[in-house]
């Protein structure tokens, strides 16, 4: 996977953030790159950093949601190009409530998104990776996939589904010549935090006094480790390109050092006590 010449990259989620960044990127190093979003006609900002960058996109509507949709996407890149060999799992969405205020909808809807999304597009992708004996697949999990947060719930419950899915899967993969890895962002200067805040579900009085204080601390927190410590897509998207290239990927990156610190400590307490007092001191 050193060379890139030749090489077709499907990226999903690429009208934003990580996934346009990443779009942009692997077409600069060479790799000939379907973009593919819910709805083309929000490309407007990808097509236009493409052109910034002197490169040129094949964008394409698929819908992580609807296996209809990605079926017939892959089967239209097989057939345009003949072969898939790098897939890189990027589009989702976060969600962010109390558990008493989150409905089994907003949890079933929260998978979807980012746990079965991921499941049907590997899925697709996989039997030509398979037949060819050669392919990569990277899927952008979180911090979130490692370590449980407060009041991200159903948003952990997907990212640990996801990266449980894929360290099942990168055993048997290797053995069929398909690498697979995991890529772990922390905080992202995206609008993230300010998205899934605006999508709080209404509070009861009750359930506002015993959680609207935590709330208020936690995510005031987050917003200044954003802004202090938060990545930008760019940096992301050149995480993502040097694990596509790189000649024999690990299966876990952190992209920072921030998380790999994270990381360390909850793997240094087998316990879990160490990372509920943190989080537990981060809401006020």
């Amino acid at each position: 996977m050193s060379t890139t010449q030749n090489k077709i990259a499907l990226v999903t989620g690429t009208s934003s953030g990580i996934g346009l960044s990443t779009a942009v990127r692997l077409a600069q190093h060479g790799y000939t790159v379907v973009a593919t979003m819910r709805d083309p006609r929000k490309s407007h900002e990808l097509e236009e950093q493409a052109r910034q960058a002197s490169v040129s996109l094949d964008v394409r509507p698929l819908d992580v949601e609807d296996a209809t949709s990605i079926t017939a996407c892959v089967q239209e890149i097989i057939q345009t190009y003949g072969h898939i060999d790098l897939l890189v799992n990027n589009a989702g969405a976060g969600f962010l409530g109390t558990m008493e205020q989150t409905s089994e909808q907003d949890l079933r809807r929260t998978m979807e998104i980012n746990f079965f999304g991921v499941w049907r597009v590997t899925q697709a992708v996989f039997p030509a990776m398979r037949a060819a004996r050669s392919g990569r697949i990277i899927t952008v999990t979180s911090v979130g996939g490692i370590i449980g947060q407060p009041f991200n719930d159903a948003y952990c419950a997907a990212k640990f589904a996801t990266e449980g899915m894929m360290e099942a899967l990168a055993p048997v993969a290797r053995r069929l010549g398909i690498d697979v890895s995991i890529i772990e962002p922390g905080p992202v200067n995206t609008n993230f935090v300010a998205s899934v805040r605006a999508q709080l579900p209404e509070q009861t009085p009750e359930v506002k006094e015993s959680y609207s204080s935590m709330i208020e601390a936690y995510m005031g927190g987050s917003q200044e480790r954003f802004a202090s410590l938060g990545q930008t897509p760019e940096q992301i998207a050149q995480v993502i390109v040097e694990v596509a290239t790189v000649e024999q990927p690990h299966f876990r990156y952190a992209t920072s050092e921030l998380v790999r610190n994270l990381v360390t400590q909850k793997y240094a307490d087998p316990s879990g006590d160490n990372m509920v007092a943190l989080f537990s001191s981060r809401l006020g």
